[in-house]
């Protein structure tokens, strides 16, 4: 297994659930560290499933849980995860602002997780820091909030705050956590549990819908963007996109350009790098392949395409993540 730096003790990471809180996101969350267990063969972690007053949780679903403690009567913390799934019900926000200050010590780490991050503003904890949350709710954390940072990351994982998209990027967000205090070779071999080829890192953007971002009023850049994505082995010209969703050339630039702040081809061009890229990391069909699958015509072409987006050669990045993997072993 290899040497893991082990903690003195286990971390305790207390789960509060709120109502319709994901239970996909708990189970996530606390599959990781449970496994961490596993593999370490020792208790390095311990979970207490909270709620507000001690009772059940109705989760999204549908599915009840029983809580271990209310929030107010949980023992002393290393983490409070906040998990929730929906921001428009303001139950006993009094009560979960006071639990948590009840709660909170220096030593404590806070996130929250799906749309946890939005009641830890509201509780007023997110004044000047970075916050994340899911991709639906980003519009009116930034509206509530004007003095939170919010991005569209999958999660933030810096100073005592913390926050995570949820869905999918919940794997990533434990796994890096677990990471940085059990060390590279160890959450190596957890990912691996989870088939998991590798462990996104926070800055990675939330695959927003286009239609989510500029809004449903534009349906003929909607349709253009998604005559690209199904266009990559074998790119359409601008003139033809224009075409096929019924407007002239000019009107389809002056679109993009007033909606994404781009032209036609440079986005089209960025979706087939974003692709290669995809492909580079979690597949092993060689750069040749990956060049001619993305509409590249040869592989000088797509390696100096690539360098010059991205800072680095095909070649290159897959060199890294080779030696990454052999580190790992």
């Amino acid at each position: 297994m290899g040497h893991t730096p082990l903690t003195a003790k286990p971390l305790r990471f207390g789960f509060l659930l709120l109502p319709h809180a994901s239970m996909a996101d708990f189970a996530s969350a606390s599959e990781v560290l449970t496994h961490a267990n596993l593999l370490a063969e020792k208790k390095l972690y311990e979970t207490l499933l909270l709620s507000l007053d001690g009772g059940p949780v109705q989760l999204s679903n549908g599915i009840k849980l029983a809580a271990e403690l209310p929030l107010s009567y949980a023992p002393k913390l290393d983490y409070l995860i906040i998990v929730a799934d929906e921001i428009g019900n303001d139950f006993a926000l009094e009560e979960l602002s006071k639990s948590i200050a009840n709660t909170n010590t220096d030593k404590m780490t806070l996130a929250g997780l799906g749309c946890g991050s939005y009641w830890l503003a509201r509780a007023g904890l997110l004044a000047g820091q970075r916050a994340t949350i899911h991709w639906r709710e980003i519009a009116r954390l930034t509206e509530e909030f004007p003095d939170v940072i919010v991005t569209s990351n999958l999660y933030e994982s810096e100073g005592r705050y913390l926050s995570c998209a949820g869905g999918a990027a919940t794997f990533d967000f434990m796994l890096n956590l677990v990471g940085r205090q059990h060390g590279h070779e160890f959450i190596a071999q957890l990912s691996e549990l989870f088939s998991m080829e590798r462990i996104r890192p926070g800055n990675e953007r939330q695959r927003i819908p286009l239609a989510t971002r500029i809004g449903g009023s534009q349906p003929k850049l909607t349709e253009a963007v998604s005559l690209m994505e199904a266009n990559i082995e074998e790119p359409l010209s601008t003139d033809d996109i224009a075409y096929y969703v019924g407007v002239s050339r000019r009107q389809l630039e002056r679109l993009f350009k007033q909606y994404l702040g781009t032209v036609p081809s440079k986005y089209y061009l960025e979706l087939r790098l974003n692709r290669a890229r995809q492909l580079l990391l979690q597949t092993s069909k060689s750069i040749v392949q990956i060049g001619l699958a993305c509409g590249f015509s040869s592989g000088p072409h797509f390696s100096s395409t690539y360098r010059n987006h991205f800072n680095i050669t095909p070649r290159e990045e897959r060199a890294q993540r080779s030696q990454a993997s052999v580190r790992a072993s």
